[in-house]
């Protein structure tokens, strides 16, 4: 049972912000941002929770002890957000005792609305640790400076070289090459901008990461507030540096106020599945690889308790045109995403439509599917034909789509079962999602 005092029974619960990678002790480390809902007082440092399985959690403490020194004395913070932690590779110009520090973690320090902020950069042999800590990579001052140093991301671009992601609300997303020997800026800039929102909607943007596919970089920022309508939003790019456009070509750099809600591929959204809790607020993600396979690991909230957050992991998978779609079910474990036998994927489906206009909760809804594709849960990427039964209540007309999808098994957790699910993108640039009905 979930006690927010006791953290051995945290598991996934209270996790903000989180990544998750692999040692080579076979486990799943994942790292998060100090925070715990109903507690006064939390453990400072840089959580940390391990898994054999993607599915069951353990906290395990913090990374540090506190916040280091430098970052502690130049933002006053309290305790580190967003630490992104990434597998270093070791260059010619490294010592011995530099390729023992075979981890790095980019963690945050700052406080809510303020631009004094510090990226700092800690080491370690392996994610168990221990980690030391190697100061201060960028900081920015609320006084004089209209970027904001928090939530780093770490991407290598085709050449092997180093980049980090960084910003907020305040000033935007950029991006910033790192030297491989240090970790640290290349050179003494701020970097490029390669995402923002304007004043209209309070700039809110925050917690990029991208990753390369197919020759493309793939951007995903959470918009809004990650209160209470928090959504992942998506552009592609040929550069780390931009432009980054989502599905209908808009820049990420450069929205109108009136294209401030639609540009950014909404890939996830909150939503309520038939049976299911409320998800709000679903955002800070990290991508991550197991094999072949893709994964979103991100924060979430309840509807019916929204000062609570966990952290959930959604398989993603990628459309013919190279889109990104994601699972509307959490994922479950090996061995929960196929059928005993192939069924049609024609039929009845409840699915939720994110129209990016909806900032709020999305209700599933039946729609009729029509497709010849039979599927035990093998990821296929198809065209789908989704009818609406009548036009969506989520915003829009639309009641009949021709998707850019991809079909595959998941874990429905009302059901009790393994179900086909699908996600998918219309051509208007709106994801859909959903799985096929369970008949009682």
């Amino acid at each position: 049972m979930f006690d927010t005092a006791d953290t051995a029974t945290w598991g996934a619960r209270n996790a903000h912000d989180p990544t998750v990678v692999r040692g080579d002790d076979g486990l799943w480390y994942m790292f998060s941002t100090d925070a715990a809902s109903g507690l006064d007082r939390v453990p400072a440092g840089a959580h940390v929770r391990t898994s054999p399985d993607l599915v069951t959690w353990t906290y395990r403490g913090t990374a540090l002890e506190g916040v280091p020194a430098p970052a502690a004395s130049w933002s006053a913070a309290a305790g580190l957000w967003a630490p992104e932690v990434v597998r270093w590779p070791a260059s010619d110009a490294d010592g011995a005792a530099q390729r023992e520090a075979r981890w790095h973690m980019y963690y945050s320090a700052s406080t809510f609305g303020s631009r004094t902020s510090a990226i700092g950069l800690a080491t370690a042999p392996e994610p168990a640790g221990p980690w030391h800590d190697e100061g201060i990579v960028i900081a920015t001052d609320h006084a004089s400076d209209t970027i904001n140093a928090i939530d780093a991301a770490i991407i290598f671009d085709r050449q092997g070289s180093p980049w980090m992601l960084y910003g907020s609300f305040f000033g935007g997303i950029h991006a910033v090459e790192l030297a491989l020997e240090t970790g640290r800026r290349l050179r003494d800039e701020p970097g490029t901008l390669i995402a923002r929102r304007p004043v209209g909607v309070d700039g809110a943007i925050e917690g990029a990461y991208v990753v390369e596919r197919d020759g493309r970089y793939v951007l995903f920022v959470s918009y809004d507030s990650l209160v209470d309508t928090y959504s992942v939003r998506v552009g592609v790019s040929d550069s780390i540096t931009g432009p980054y456009l989502d599905h209908q070509g808009r820049d990420l750099t450069s929205p109108t106020e009136e294209d401030a809600v639609a540009t950014g591929t909404k890939v996830l959204g909150g939503m309520r599945l038939p049976g299911a809790a409320g998800l709000i607020a679903p955002g800070h993600n990290s991508i991550f690889q197991d094999g072949a396979d893709t994964f979103m690991v991100h924060h979430v909230r309840f509807a019916d308790a929204p000062a609570e957050h966990e952290a959930q992991i959604r398989r993603v998978h990628w459309t013919t045109s190279g889109w990104p779609v994601v699972s509307p079910h959490a994922y479950a474990g090996p061995g929960t995403e196929r059928l005993a036998t192939a069924e049609p994927v024609a039929g009845d489906w409840d699915a939720v439509r994110f129209a990016p206009e909806n900032a709020g909760i999305v209700d599933a809804e039946r729609v009729r599917i029509e497709s010849d594709l039979v599927c035990a849960g093998e990821p296929v990427a198809t065209r789908l034909r989704v009818i609406a039964d009548a036009p969506p209540r989520s915003g829009g007309s639309r009641a009949t789509a021709v998707l850019d999808a991809v079909v595959f098994g998941a874990w429905d957790q009302v059901a009790g079962c393994t179900v086909l699910a699908f996600s998918g993108i219309d051509p208007d640039g709106v994801i859909w999602s959903g799985s096929k009905a369970v008949e009682a």
